[in-house]
């Protein structure tokens, strides 16, 4: 039983691949920008739900989060994408080029897009 729900599960998950998400979630792990290629401030969200998320905000394209702690809780809206670990959600930025609906990020009130 618990391997058909586990089948299933992935299988939703591929289903929203790509598609918007809008939530917000406290920070429970910071971890090392991403300076490879495009640069991306990159830490781990829970949700109410308990399920974490990766957000991967692409700092050549929307100002950091300079201040961003432990235990703060971050509004986002981006583009979701699953993986075995619950999801990343990336394209928290305007497009420069118009082909993704512009994503943001919002903590203490102050909005990075």
């Amino acid at each position: 039983m618990r391997k058909i729900f586990l089948i299933l599960f992935i299988l939703t998950l591929e289903i929203f691949a790509g598609t918007r998400m809008c939530d917000s979630g406290e920070v429970i792990k910071l971890l090392k920008d991403d300076n490879k290629g495009s640069r991306h401030q990159r830490f781990i969200l829970k949700l109410a739900n308990d399920k974490t998320l990766l957000i991967a905000h692409n700092i050549d394209l929307a100002p950091k989060i300079e201040i961003l702690q432990k235990g703060d809780i971050v509004k986002f809206c981006g583009e979701f994408e699953p993986n075995k670990k619950g999801g990343v959600v990336h394209w928290t930025h305007h497009d420069p080029r118009g082909k993704h609906i512009g994503g943001w990020l919002e903590h203490n009130k102050r909005k990075y897009e």
